[in-house]
């Protein structure tokens, strides 16, 4: 099931998720300090607030009735584009095609807003993850390092799929 994120008490768990599943993924990718500052600075309940007031839609995907996985986008409609923001799933319910399901939650998303194309950014060192979204169709469009503040730097792929 994917429900809307839409009170606090979904935040809440959105939040929760993302410090967890930040610290399973990214700790060996780009360090505790990194991932600590990235998730305070956008995964915290405030960051994510402010961002569903600017635009973005969140949604949580359970597992027998235990969220376990979410995802962020944020429509374009003057360049007919859909951003994934976060595509997350907890490491315990890995392997469950609930990623593809998000995934392909997005996909009808941006078609439903007649979208043509759907992109995200992936740390250069994410090697799962890269070869996750070619196997689904998405291509590295281009480099791109952005200062995030505080010494740290997103070095990432945009990769984009025409949907």
């Amino acid at each position: 099931m994917i429900k809307a994120v839409t009170s606090n008490h979904d935040i809440e768990i959105t939040a929760k998720l993302a410090h967890k599943i930040w610290n399973q993924h990214y700790v060996p990718i780009i360090g505790k300090a990194q991932v600590n500052y990235m998730v305070e600075k956008f995964q915290s309940e405030e960051a994510i607030k402010d961002q569903l007031d600017n635009g973005f839609k969140y949604f949580l995907i359970y597992f027998s009735e235990t969220p376990c996985g979410y995802l962020a986008i944020i429509s374009n409609t003057e360049e007919k584009k859909l951003m994934i923001s976060k595509i997350y799933i907890d490491k315990g319910f890995r392997g469950k095609n609930l990623g593809s399901e998000l995934l392909e939650f997005a996909i009808n998303y941006g078609k439903d807003h007649s979208l043509k194309a759907i992109w995200l950014t992936v740390n250069k060192d994410n090697y799962h993850s890269i070869k996750w979204y070619e196997t689904r169709g998405f291509r590295k469009e281009k480099k791109v390092e952005i200062d995030i503040g505080n010494g740290f730097i997103m070095d990432d792929y945009i990769m984009e799929k025409t949907i």
